[in-house]
């Protein structure tokens, strides 16, 4: 990659704003909401460098490129990573397009080449991520001790985890009910059946813009990755990278990684997954599934 993507924090900071009209604005409107403080700097103020001393970061929306130049060398002289509007040469850092739902950001960038395509492609992004995931993370964030106190383990843990990022806490935290969902979450926790793996069937004839969301964040929060002949190599390429694959598969294979706490995406293209499925149900396996065409 040509940049490296990284999140700064803004609780506590300042950022400064250099220059008018709704190129700033629109600088100015990424903060909103946000922890940190907000500088706004105009005329001979944003080409004396003492006025950025302290900011963390500085965007400059000048008049002209002399301006613009002048206001990011001040900038620059105090220590302060700078990005220019409309001027990629006279940047530190291009500003992506932001996906902001709260506890949960994503940014899309293209280095300055194409402002345009980020918008795009995050427009396309958003409709994939609900409103709510931001409450689900939030959800995680204020559970985190209480489950490392559980789950002392890190390899369970991690199985509990996944398996709850699609489970009825989750849910519910999506749905805006957070004490709700802190009550579901500490009852899986102190059910020591709910550690165990699931099967959970997916659609896989692709493409994966098809997928519902529940689906999609299933995929990505599997262990193992149990796929038919003729998956959709774009339904595949959504599970972890880090996800076990198997290519064959017995049913005792099945019943085993379950019993393991795993959680098993299994990828079908046809119907006979239901004769599993209800082989796995006569054997006690935890299986969802997921949206399936008959």
């Amino acid at each position: 990659m040509d940049s490296f993507p990284a999140f700064y924090p803004l609780a506590g900071r300042s950022v400064v704003i250099a220059g008018e009209g709704e190129a700033a604005e629109a600088k100015a409107r990424l903060f909103a909401g946000s922890p940190a403080r907000l500088v706004r700097l105009t005329d001979a103020a944003a080409l004396d460098a003492r006025s950025y001393a302290g900011m963390a970061l500085a965007f400059i929306a000048g008049p002209d490129d002399d301006w613009a130049a002048a206001a990011a060398q001040a900038a620059r002289a105090a220590h302060v990573p700078v990005n220019v509007v409309d001027r990629p040469a006279l940047c530190d850092f291009t500003t992506p397009s932001v996906i902001d739902r709260g506890e949960v950001v994503a940014a899309i960038g293209t280095g300055g080449a194409s402002p345009m395509l980020a918008a795009m492609l995050r427009h396309d992004l958003e409709a994939r991520v609900p409103e709510g995931t931001g409450r689900v993370a939030a959800l995680f964030r204020a559970m985190q001790d209480e489950v490392r106190a559980a789950l002392p383990e890190a390899m369970a843990r991690r199985r509990f985890l996944r398996a709850a990022l699609t489970g009825p806490a989750a849910e519910a935290a999506m749905d805006g009910d957070m004490e709700g969902a802190k009550e579901r979450l500490r009852a899986a926790l102190s059910d020591s059946f709910l550690l165990l793996g699931a099967v959970q069937y997916i659609d896989a004839r692709g493409p994966a813009d098809l997928l519902t969301l529940r689906a999609a964040r299933a995929l990505s929060a599997a262990d193992v990755l149990v796929c038919d002949e003729g998956a959709h190599a774009d339904v595949v390429a959504l599970a972890r990278r880090d996800a076990e694959r198997l290519d064959g598969r017995t049913l005792e294979q099945l019943v085993e990684l379950a019993a393991e706490g795993m959680t098993v995406a299994r990828l079908v293209t046809g119907p006979a997954w239901r004769t599993e499925q209800a082989a796995l149900d006569a054997r006690g396996v935890s299986t969802v599934v997921l949206p399936i065409a008959s």
